[in-house]
């Protein structure tokens, strides 16, 4: 490989180098290839260890590259799309769901945003049911389900049974219901220390947060927040089928 001098240009250098060292792993590296060392690399571009450093962790944080202990960095293989479908009208839990139950509770304070979407007043009881999403293996996506007590009366004594049947019993019970509507919205944010655990993150990454409303009997009964990995996969909307997608 010949030596490539960065140009002058007006943003920052390291992420100037980003943008090259993209177009290199596009074109010259398989996935799960291993890069040569940082000081070869800093001297192939002519560019200080610590630029190359910071170039190298907005990669990692964007998904191109992984770094492990003991290997070194590595090409990341293609981000999978994920299909969340707007048009699937059922409730959470309902067959082909592909979220698994973790855990409910029952609780009086859920998040001040939460609780504005709920419209509870301060008291109301809602149900938080935690949901895992796998995908070939790797946990790809948590969730945390809010619930109005109120809308599944039946589940109110189902505190002294396992995790897993508690959160099965709120699911259950919200098939009963007839669902109206939903909605959703995606933003970016950062990955919570619970759901960093749960999704095998370090606290604070990026991630990306689907915010779902469910409606029935005129009000918004359910609360879904999910949380996916934002390095591995991309949100995929409408009828097709999920498929790889290129990161980048």
């Amino acid at each position: 490989m010949g030596t490539t001098q960065l140009e002058t240009v007006p943003e920052p250098k390291y992420w100037h180098l980003k943008t090259v060292l993209s177009d290199a792993l596009d074109s010259e590296f398989r996935v799960g290839e291993i890069l040569p060392n940082e000081r070869d690399l800093a001297a192939r571009f002519g560019v200080a260890r610590a630029t190359l450093r910071q170039a190298l962790e907005q990669l990692e944080l964007e998904g191109r590259l992984q770094r492990r202990r003991g290997v070194g960095t590595t090409v990341a293989p293609p981000r999978v799309g994920i299909a969340v479908d707007p048009d699937r009208h059922t409730w959470p839990g309902a067959p082909g769901d592909d979220w698994q139950p973790v855990d409910a509770a029952e609780a009086e304070a859920p998040p001040a945003a939460v609780a504005r979407l709920l419209e509870t007043a301060p008291g109301d009881r809602v149900h938080i049911v935690r949901r895992s999403r796998v995908t070939h293996g790797q946990p790809v996506a948590a969730e945390l389900l809010y619930v109005r007590a109120d809308a599944v009366p039946d589940c109110s004594g189902v505190a002294s049974v396992s995790a897993p049947a508690r959160a099965a019993a709120v699911l259950h019970a919200l098939q009963a219901l007839e669902l109206e509507s939903q909605d959703r919205t995606v933003e970016l944010g950062s990955a919570r220390a619970e759901d960093a655990r749960q999704l095998d993150r370090l606290p604070g990454a990026p991630v990306l947060v689907v915010t779902t409303r469910y409606v029935a009997d005129g009000r918004t009964t359910a609360v879904a927040v999910s949380t996916y990995r934002a390095d591995t996969c991309r949100l995929t909307f409408g009828a097709s089928d999920p498929v790889a997608l290129l990161a980048g």
